[in-house]
């Protein structure tokens, strides 16, 4: 089979994506990333298994970023933005514009014209969406105040690259639009004023089809109750969004983007969401590992040093826009430290635009490889500058900050027989519940940001680090005998432990657990009282589903409990085994006797109903 054919590319691209996605998800690099490591060991760097026909399919890829405008545009409900209108238009708005601003005059300065300058400024300005919410989620912080303004900022980037692609053909030399965007289209030729007609008419008609003609027709193919049908329906009118705007001129990604704000809050959004999330994925895959392959390796050898003055001089002005902007909006220093240190690489939309303008003519060829270079360099860079921030910056940073920001320890005037440590989803509903029961309790987190909200709703919480031998002496451990450990990550929890079990050995510990993993390694640590974050609303669950189906509500809650002590009572014998092999056998045994225990009680309690024994036994207790 020939390398040129259409079978042996696509079979090239799939096993790319299934051998080195997930060895990069196994490093902790992200898919992205993945994507681009393999296409650079297929392009022709290394392997060369990517001919003429790859780049064919690469122009068939390139409609993933059309499906993922679509959906973010579907993602745009007007109430999410309405809530989040402070930091979406403030801290994003600022971060794109300074930081656009500043290395855009930067690229002018070293003798770009103005125009490539503005448009360099504008793409660098972005950041890795992909990246930055999966290690942020992976760590626990999207809650923090840093999550959500990192959050913040990249929902407005990923609004911004709309208008930048607005704004690309109009800084583009004079002709170069024709070529790259008009050719073939309606408005190709045209003078100006009929060029605006047309491009107003095809955005009117886009409003008016998506309010009056698509629901219509998406309700009609609901009724098929056909999920091909629904389907075919979805990238139907991705499809036609995008031929109707290549039609006036305008870019594909521009026009789904309108439609799917259009459909925001339509009833068939998340149906549309799940029928087209497989194809942009897929999609998406193909177009970043073509990007992989098509870095300019030789580019790299020729000019090392350029690339490294490139890439780490754009990381750190915007680390240090990010740093101010962080102190403007009054983050405390350790949350702007993550905030700031989480967002200086540039993003993946940057491929997409870097490839847009190149095609307008707008950036040279030349120009375009060195920078996409820079741009995979960046994205490389962050899961290992995020892992030196965490393992050696943000020690010695919490550390001074807590030596200005912390509470005296005489500050600390409640002595209380429990100590919560960690005041987030968890931790909140103990104390809510304990403060309603009468029973005060003295509360540490250390999310400063949190803190200073909880203090403003009315709640007494303490900024510190509670596996502090100092903080947990001045919130009262000596006299207190219970502390309830609800740190918002396993790691935290242990280091408390570590620290009660040290200095406050007569204090019980009641110690929150994320899943079976991290109780093992409590119990490990000697805790006796571990409570597993979902246990008791999944049985609970469990239990309503049962009495949906009929079940009798003693017996449904009586499966329940005895599904509690038992999976209580499994989860001390599987924590002795290290060996995989073993923990499954016995994990698997342990299921099948709990499944006969319960369904052997079932039976027990039907035969009682059934022969009246329940009855006749009431009649002689009354």
């Amino acid at each position: 089979m020939s390398n040129e054919s259409f079978f042996y590319q696509a079979l090239v691209y799939l096993a790319t994506m299934v051998v080195f996605v997930p060895l990069a998800k196994k490093l902790n690099l992200g898919s992205v990333l993945g994507y681009l490591l393999g296409g650079i060991i297929i392009g022709p760097a290394l392997l060369g298994l990517i001919g003429q026909s790859g780049q064919d399919l690469m122009h068939f890829a390139e409609f993933g970023v059309v499906m993922m405008l679509f959906l973010i545009g579907m993602e745009l409900e007007p109430s999410l933005l309405w809530k989040l209108r402070a930091p979406i238009l403030g801290l994003g708005g600022l971060q794109v514009v300074i930081t656009a601003v500043v290395l855009g005059g930067l690229a002018i300065a070293f003798g770009l014209p103005w125009n490539q300058g503005l448009v360099i400024g504008m793409i660098l300005s972005l950041s890795s969406t992909a990246i930055v919410l999966q290690i942020l989620t992976e760590k626990g912080q999207m809650g923090s105040g840093a999550g959500q303004s990192a959050f913040s900022v990249l929902l407005f980037q990923d609004i911004a690259v709309i208008p930048m692609l607005a704004i690309f053909p109009l800084l583009a030399p004079a002709g170069a639009t024709v070529a790259a965007e008009e050719s073939g289209s309606l408005i190709a030729h045209q003078p100006a004023w009929a060029k605006t007609l047309i491009v107003l008419g095809a955005v009117a008609g886009l409003v008016v089809g998506g309010r009056y003609v698509v629901k219509p027709v998406l309700h009609i193919v609901a009724r098929t109750r056909l999920r091909e049908l629904f389907t075919a329906s979805a990238l139907l009118l991705v499809v036609g969004i995008a031929v109707l705007m290549t039609l006036v001129g305008l870019s594909p990604a521009l026009g789904a983007f309108l439609g799917g704000v259009l459909l925001a809050n339509s009833e068939y959004r998340h149906e549309l969401e799940s029928d087209i999330e497989p194809f942009k994925g897929l999609l998406l895959g193909l177009f970043f590992i073509g990007v992989g392959a098509t870095i300019n390796f030789q580019l790299i050898i020729h000019s090392p040093w350029i690339i490294a003055g490139l890439v780490f001089g754009i990381m750190i002005v915007k680390f240090l826009v990010l740093l101010g902007l962080g102190k403007l909006f009054k983050l405390g220093k350790e949350q702007n430290l993550l905030f700031s240190f989480a967002l200086p690489q540039v993003g993946e939309f940057a491929f997409v635009l870097f490839s847009f303008s190149a095609g307008a003519k707008l950036l040279p060829q030349e120009l375009v490889d060195m920078m996409m270079a820079v741009v995979a360099i960046t994205m490389a860079l962050t899961p290992l500058i995020m892992l030196a921030y965490e393992k050696w910056i943000q020690p010695r940073f919490e550390g001074a900050g807590k030596q200005q920001d912390e509470r005296e320890p005489d500050e600390i005037d409640e002595r209380n027989a429990v100590i919560i440590a960690g005041f987030d989803h968890f931790g909140t509903v103990v104390g809510r519940f304990l403060r309603a029961s009468g029973v005060p309790s003295t509360v540490l987190d250390l999310d400063s940001d949190r803190v200073d909200l909880l203090r403003r709703m009315g709640l007494k919480v303490h900024y510190g680090d509670a596996a502090r031998f100092d903080l947990l002496k001045s919130a009262g451990a000596e006299q207190a005998s219970i502390i309830v450990i609800a740190m918002a990550t396993p790691e935290k929890n242990l280091e408390v432990v570590e620290a009660v079990k040290k200095h406050f050995p007569h204090l019980r510990m009641m110690v929150r657990a994320v899943d079976n993993a991290d109780a093992f390694d409590l119990m490990n640590a000697g805790v006796l009282h571990i409570y597993r974050e979902t246990i008791d609303t999944s049985l609970r669950m469990g239990t309503d589903v049962l009495e949906q189906l009929g079940r009798r509500a003693y017996q449904s809650q009586r499966a329940a409990r005895m599904f509690r002590r038992f999976d209580e009572k499994s989860l001390k014998g599987l924590s002795a085994f290290r060996d995989d092999k073993q923990y499954v056998n016995a994990a698997k045994e342990r299921i099948e006797e709990l499944q006969k225990l319960i369904q052997a009680d079932a039976y027990t309690n039907m035969m009682i109903r059934d022969t009246g024994w329940e009855r006749d036994n009431a009649e002689e207790r009354n």
